[in-house]
């Protein structure tokens, strides 16, 4: 009998086991890269989730590029916090912050930080505060492409700038020759994708172009795609998927979704070699950067320029945005509670086995320190 008793325990156990594995791989396995033996890893670390008081519903909307991580860090939290559901949509920074600057959620995603009119419209939702940045995620912006019989490719931002300007329209460019001499460029009409919607991953993009290539990107930069022609599609997913369909094509996307079927660029930053898209690449890069924002707001500001070694400069910064005091009280207790995870070192380990690339350890210590103060 208690053979029979232990034989059952053991049974259920692996079920259990292989029904987190399956639960997490439906979790966007697709985008995520992500596989049995990480889930199983990951479905193990629940030891840092404190659910405290949390309960109810939590609602976010926001980066599309943090999409992935949000999702894995939500099945992980409410396996241990079973009495909170959080519904993530993901429709873009744009729409994030305006659903939290209307009250609509508890907290947004962006891959850009407020801007002064929009810290002024939070502090109608925020009773007695504002606000504020705090930086969760790093990814590194691949640039994916689908070009038959060119795997590894190489490109500079002013070629970078040329291509999705329209002004390199074929893949057999002088300019793009010159930096790959041993590829077998074909004489194929270049297909650039971009975001259709407003997007962080655009406001870092043209980031990137306007401090490295002034004189080849000449527009204000922001999250509307501001250059004319191109291919435009909805999300990062959206644009992965143009890209995957079409022999020729290029576009800008958060490393998770450049999967399947997607090669993506080595960028020449002017260090010994090449840099591809990489979450301990994107790491070094956000190593580099200042923090900008004042009082509990940690916005930063990336050094697009830097030419350190490994350090992949295409790399945005989401932040979770909510308030600082002023919280909803009914959604407080799980807000602070799923921050606090993700910001905790067991969630931000999650990351880099998911192509996303943890924040460095001094600033999410800052993070901590600002999550456990929101009121």
């Amino acid at each position: 009998m208690k053979l029979q008793r232990k034989n059952r325990r053991v049974l259920a156990l692996g079920a259990l086991a292989v029904s987190g594995a399956l639960a997490l791989t439906a979790c966007g396995s697709d985008d995520t890269g992500t596989n049995a033996s990480d889930t199983s890893s990951a479905s193990a670390n629940t030891s840092s989730v404190k659910c405290d008081d949390a309960k109810g519903q939590l609602l976010a909307d926001g980066s599309s590029a943090q999409k992935n991580a949000i999702d894995a860090w939500v099945k992980q939290f409410t396996a241990a916090c079973k009495t909170v559901q959080i519904n993530y949509k993901g429709s873009g920074s744009g729409a994030g912050v305006t659903a939290f600057t209307q009250g609509q959620v508890a907290f947004a995603g962006s891959d850009s930080a407020l801007k002064p009119e929009e810290v002024t419209a939070s502090k109608s939702v925020c009773t007695g505060g504002q606000g504020i940045d705090l930086p969760m995620v790093g990814g590194p912006i691949a640039i994916a492409y689908k070009l038959d019989g060119v795997e590894d490719l190489v490109l500079d931002a002013p070629t970078i700038a040329k291509i999705f300007d329209g002004k390199i329209a074929k893949w057999n460019d002088a300019a793009i020759k010159k930096l790959n001499p041993s590829a077998k460029l074909p004489d194929l009409k270049i297909q650039a994708f971009h975001r259709s919607d407003e997007s962080g991953t655009t406001d870092n993009f043209t980031k990137y172009l306007i401090a490295t290539t002034p004189d080849n990107w000449k527009y204000s930069g922001g999250k509307a795609w501001q250059a004319k022609g191109g291919q435009s599609a909805a999300g990062s997913s959206g644009v992965a998927a143009g890209v995957k369909q079409t022999n020729g094509a290029i576009g800008y996307m958060e490393l998770s979704y450049a999967k399947d079927g997607l090669s993506t660029v080595a960028v020449d930053t002017g260090a010994s070699a090449p840099v591809k898209a990489s979450s301990d690449g994107a790491t070094k890069a956000i190593a580099d950067a200042k923090v900008v924002g004042t009082g509990s707001d940690l916005a930063l500001k990336m050094n697009y320029l830097t030419k350190a070694e490994g350090a992949y400069p295409l790399t945005l910064v989401t932040y979770e945005i909510a308030c600082d005091k002023g919280n909803k009280a009914d959604t407080l207790a799980a807000t602070k509670a799923f921050l606090t995870y993700i910001s905790s070192e067991e969630g931000q380990g999650i990351l880099s086995g998911i192509d996303y690339a943890p924040i460095p350890a001094d600033i999410i210590a800052k993070v901590r320190t600002t999550v456990a103060s929101l009121s």
